[in-house]
């Protein structure tokens, strides 16, 4: 008898996905765009809305007291920390809301009732991320973040899986980067809590890889961020001025890298684009160049090759080293000052002009 998980991986078959930092016209679906505050209160459940939503996401929020005190560096990782977890509450809200009124693309036949299921217990369990992250800041006297307004371009479940499916990959990346920063700054009271996270957002990656009918373990090391790519990317599903604190976020945020051309498993080219008037140079092909951060390596330095410039707008290709590299699960790509080499990837980070481009392999 073949089970309903079973029925599920076979009808959800999809090839590589991408997501570059453009903006999509806001597709159909959730009625109106402002979904909070939630009906369960979220994001500021009273204290019987908080036990159901505990009871949904089949534990409770951690109840040891913060450290004493954080550094500032440390505030701004809980306060990108709330930012994301409240974006990916809304995105999952979204995504339950068309499956559950079965809207067209949403319709999952004998496993719809088990994907729902699982999705409803995803949204409790960022909606309790969330209230940690903003708890902690209220504990620290910092205002907690607010939900802005999203647009996610998706139209069918797929879409929403795949792309589901890339941003919790930049999560498990950027957490790596908020516990290394954590660390250096002797905020080692918060690691504990947030890498007990990093392992629950890895039991996701694996439950939407087998959606895509891809094996759950991409890579042996995880594809490694920093907290500027995903403040960016982040942003690239926000509706502009909807935000009512991300301005106290002091994180940067880049300009758009377009990816033209879908990556696959094997060396090529791949054709980018970006805005000739946010380069800060004309002479591109020898001023910039693209760099990919892939598992735990060293950045990968590539030039800008057939340059074409019409008239606000920078197309070119680059090599796609996948063979040499092994460039599976997640990399991301950015257009930078100078020719490298990068040590890591906040060096990246640091010289980066336009990104983050997001390759899933």
């Amino acid at each position: 008898m073949r089970s309903v998980f079973s029925i599920a991986v076979a009808g959800l078959s999809l090839t590589s996905s991408l997501v570059s930092a453009a903006p999509v016209a806001k597709r159909d679906g959730f009625p109106g765009g402002a979904v909070f505050p939630l009906a369960d209160g979220f994001p500021t459940p009273n204290t019987d809305q908080l036990n159901t939503i505990q009871k949904q996401a089949f534990g409770t929020l951690p109840n040891g007291p913060p450290p004493a005190t954080i550094s500032t560096d440390g505030l701004t990782n809980l306060k990108l920390i709330a930012l994301n977890e409240v974006f990916e509450v809304a995105f999952f809200t979204e995504l339950v809301y068309n499956l559950t009124n079965k809207l067209p693309g949403y319709d999952l036949d004998y496993a719809h009732d088990f994907v729902t299921d699982t999705l409803k217990a995803v949204i409790a369990q960022e909606e309790l991320h969330a209230l940690n992250a903003n708890g902690a800041l209220a504990h620290f006297n910092a205002a907690p973040i607010q939900p802005c307004k999203y647009n996610f371009p998706v139209s069918k479940f797929q879409d929403a899986i795949s792309l589901a499916a890339t941003f919790t990959d930049v999560v498990l990346g950027t957490l790596q980067d908020v516990n290394q920063i954590f660390a250096k700054n002797g905020d080692d009271g918060l690691v504990r809590g947030v890498s007990s996270v990093i392992g629950q957002e890895g039991e996701q990656e694996g439950f939407y890889h087998v959606l895509q009918n891809k094996r759950p373990n991409t890579l042996p090391f995880l594809t490694t961020s920093v907290r500027d790519f995903a403040f960016t990317a982040i942003q690239s599903f926000t509706i502009p001025g909807s935000c009512p604190n991300i301005n106290t976020i002091p994180l940067k945020t880049f300009q758009p890298l377009n990816i033209l051309s879908t990556p696959t498993a094997t060396t090529g080219q791949l054709k980018f684009s970006f805005q000739a008037s946010k380069a800060g140079t004309t002479d591109y092909a020898n001023k910039l160049s693209l760099v990919y951060i892939n598992q735990q390596n060293l950045p990968v330095v590539e030039k800008l090759q057939d340059v074409v410039v019409s008239g606000d707008v920078v197309t070119f290709d680059a090599l796609f080293p996948y063979d040499q590299f092994e460039m599976n699960g997640l990399t991301i790509a950015a257009v930078v000052n100078g020719a490298g080499p990068f040590a890591n990837a906040d060096a990246v980070a640091q010289a980066a002009v336009f990104g983050p481009g997001l390759i899933e392999i």
